[in-house]
């Protein structure tokens, strides 16, 4: 087999205080946008010089998978809707035949004319979970047809997962792990290390991120580059690099508390995993180790603490480059340093 190589590097170390991680952690990004290497160090650095450095708190942890089925009439769909809540027991032992580790947390439906889309949320263990969704997922809806002879099969995945799409609903119950990164930066650590101060992010925050978003027409989303540094950190951890679409959908929120700048991101669509496909290479089983995420224990836990160091990092490379932005020429001038090549 064939394998494409992409430039990777090691950054940080960050310092991260969670329930799933405490301490310094070096994290491997890569990418083909090298100034991102310096852009996250230079977070990373801001993190060392704050006693607890990036707090991060997992806030919900579940991959989802949405089915379609076709019901007779409307009316039918409602009650087919309402006796589903009452069969949850049922459905969980539908779940079970399908995997040691998944397991209903809750579903979500929508009904447009005769149409029921439902929207299943699984915990997937250390799994990011697409496959261990998708089989519970089709294991529910032949359970499901096999129960009720009126109702027609339409499809297995009704794109009210939403995966790998942009979405509101994905914003607001999530998919993947949700976590919420903050740091409480001191106004001289920021004025030394960042080049700048807490108000002037705090402005540039709200008139780029969430105007200037707005005027966009974004969805659920307000802020600088999470892409980029999900999608480095994806790449080298052997995830499903396409889920950054909507991980990519998430809130930057700052303010000066004290003459300090309090610096947050959220990220309620964080979707890794530390096993499945992928993780079995030997540079990605390296990085994973090297971090921390392989470590035997009670099953989610190695995922969760994967998310968080990836939450952490995104704080690390938009609080940089916000920093960057507030400067007129600083951006551009990096850039070009980094990247153009010198003539021989």
């Amino acid at each position: 087999m064939n394998t494409a190589a992409i430039p990777m590097k090691v950054v940080g170390p960050i310092n991260i205080t969670s329930r799933e991680i405490t301490g310094e952690v070096n994290v491997p990004i890569a990418t083909f946008e090298t100034p991102l290497w310096p852009s996250i160090t230079r977070g990373a650095k801001v993190s060392r010089l704050v006693k607890e450095g990036i707090r991060a708190v997992v806030v919900d942890d579940r991959m989802t998978r949405s089915v379609i089925v076709e019901a007779p009439n409307a009316e039918r769909a409602v009650e087919i809707v309402n006796l589903l809540a009452l069969q949850e027991k049922e459905m969980q032992r539908v779940i079970s035949t399908t995997s040691r580790f998944a397991e209903l947390e809750d579903f979500h439906f929508q009904i447009v004319g005769n149409l029921i889309y439902l929207r299943f949320e699984f915990f997937t263990g250390d799994a990011s979970g697409h496959n261990m969704a998708t089989k519970a997922a089709d294991a529910l809806i032949n359970w499901l047809l096999s129960k009720n002879a009126d109702l027609k099969y339409v499809s297995i995945s009704g794109n009210y997962c939403t995966d790998k799409k942009c979405s509101a609903v994905n914003g607001i119950l999530g998919r993947g792990k949700y976590v919420v990164t903050e740091i409480l930066i001191p106004q001289g650590v920021c004025e030394k290390v960042l080049r700048t101060t807490p108000e002037k992010v705090v402005e540039l925050n709200i008139k780029k991120n969430l105007i200037g978003t707005m005027l966009a027409g974004s969805i659920r989303s307000a802020n600088a580059h999470f892409a980029n540094m999900l999608l480095g950190f994806y790449l080298a951890t052997g995830q499903d690099a396409a889920n950054i679409i909507e991980g990519s959908q998430g809130m930057v929120h700052a303010e000066v508390r004290n003459k300090d700048l309090y610096f947050s991101a959220t990220l309620p669509n964080v979707i890794v995993g530390t096993i499945g496909n992928g993780k079995d290479l030997p540079f990605v089983q390296e990085n994973l180790r090297s971090m921390g995420c392989l470590d035997e224990g009670i099953p989610g836990e190695n995922g969760r603490k994967l998310a968080v160091i990836a939450a952490a990092t995104v704080l690390c490379g938009e609080l940089s480059l916000l920093a960057a932005q507030t400067n007129p020429g600083e951006l551009i001038k990096s850039h070009v340093a980094i990247e153009r090549k010198k003539a021989k």
